[in-house]
Formats: structure tokens, C-alpha cells, sequence
């Protein structure tokens, strides 16, 4: 990565986590995809129940496989027969882990879900959630965050899953009612009423979509 852009990105994450703290959540500055690893994995207690949603932030630095490897009960819905089940488990989890389709320069965070497993687990019922985040996915306000969540988040995971919607036509949100839609619900974290729940590890790396 350009040694400039590497300087914008540990700036400007400076600035995000100041605007999550004011939110009361905690924000972390993550160099590489090594370090954010390691920082994810001091945030998670060894014996803790951990599990997840659709994250590609979070396998893409590791992070399932080095639970797996250690001693934590790493819930992967995945091997589950029955995944409606295994998300439930979600809700009274020690540890969700997450991404977010785009993080306001204030700290706002924005995600759109289809089925809502993931959404709803991050408004209420896990204990803590560990978010990881790309620099790619910092706006400059809701507003932006919003409409990258639409126009590059929504229409690239319609794209990856095969989805018979016209964002998956045309490479962008057509504000769509179609049967396939995975624009259902729309989360903004503001704030978090609950200390210490909220854990954004930011990584200078572009991540997910």
C-alpha cells in the first residue's frame, strides 16, 4: 500500500475512534490484517461462546480459524444442519463478531441485512461484539454510509449469492421490492447504552465489501 495512504488511514482512524468513544464504544488502529488478528483475539476471553454473521472482514483475517485452533466454543453456523438454530445461539453469545457495510467518520455504524440475524444481534443480546472494519468502508457522513451499504455492500453480496435482483444487473441499488432483496433492514449504531460492548477494531487494509 502506498506509504501516503497509509498515513491518511492511521489519521483518519484517529478521527473515527474519537467519534466512537464519544459514542461509548471502544475504537482500535489495527496496521495490517496480523496485527488486527491479534487485537481481535485479546478482545475475546479463552472459554467465551463466540459466534457470528455473514462476515467476510472477519474470515479474512483469520479470525475463525485461530478460534477454532484455541479454546474458545466458536460457533460456526456453517456446520450446522440447522442454521436458524445455530443463529439463535447468537443472542446469548459472550461474543458476536461482525463487520459493518460502512462506518462514519464519527463513528457511526451502518449495516443492511436480509434475514435480520445479524442486525438484531448487533442491537441487543450479545455481550460484546468485536467488529472488524477496512478503512475502505470510512464515510464522511450517514448519508455516504448509507449509500455505500446500497450501492456497494448490498449489490455486491446480491452478485456473490447468486440473487435474481436488479442491483445484481446493474452494479447498482435500483431501490428494489423484489422477492430476492437483501435490503430488509437497515441498522445505525449512534450509540451503545451499555459500556464496553462495542468494540470496532479498524485495519489499514481494504476488507469485505
Amino acid at each position: 500500500m502506498n506509504e501516503n495512504i497509509v498515513k491518511r488511514n492511521a489519521l483518519l482512524a484517529q478521527k473515527v475512534i474519537k467519534g466512537l468513544q464519544s459514542r461509548n464504544m471502544a475504537g482500535y488502529y489495527a496496521e495490517n490484517k496480523e496485527d488486527a488478528l491479534q487485537l481481535a483475539l485479546s478482545l475475546i476471553p479463552e472459554g467465551s461462546t463466540v459466534t457470528m454473521g455473514g462476515g467476510m472482514s472477519v474470515h479474512e483475517i483469520g479470525l475463525p480459524a485461530a478460534l477454532k485452533a484455541g479454546n474458545r466454543n466458536f460457533i460456526d453456523r456453517d456446520e450446522w444442519e440447522d442454521k436458524r438454530a445455530a443463529a439463535l445461539m447468537a443472542y446469548d453469545a459472550d461474543v458476536f463478531l461482525a463487520s459493518c457495510n460502512a462506518i462514519t467518520e464519527d463513528g457511526e455504524l451502518v449495516n443492511i441485512d436480509g434475514n435480520a440475524n445479524r442486525v438484531s444481534a448487533i442491537a441487543f443480546g450479545p455481550k460484546k461484539l468485536v467488529f472488524i472494519v477496512g478503512m475502505n468502508k470510512v464515510c464522511s457522513d450517514v448519508d455516504g454510509a448509507i449509500k455505500r451499504a446500497r450501492n456497494v455492500a448490498a449489490t455486491t453480496n446480491a452478485q456473490r449469492f447468486g440473487l435474481s435482483t436488479p442491483c445484481s444487473k446493474t452494479g447498482a441499488c435500483m431501490n428494489c421490492k423484489s422477492p430476492d432483496t437483501i435490503c430488509c433492514q437497515f441498522l445505525i449504531t449512534r450509540f451503545s447504552r451499555q459500556p464496553g460492548r462495542i468494540h470496532v477494531i479498524l485495519v489499514n487494509d481494504s476488507l469485505g465489501f
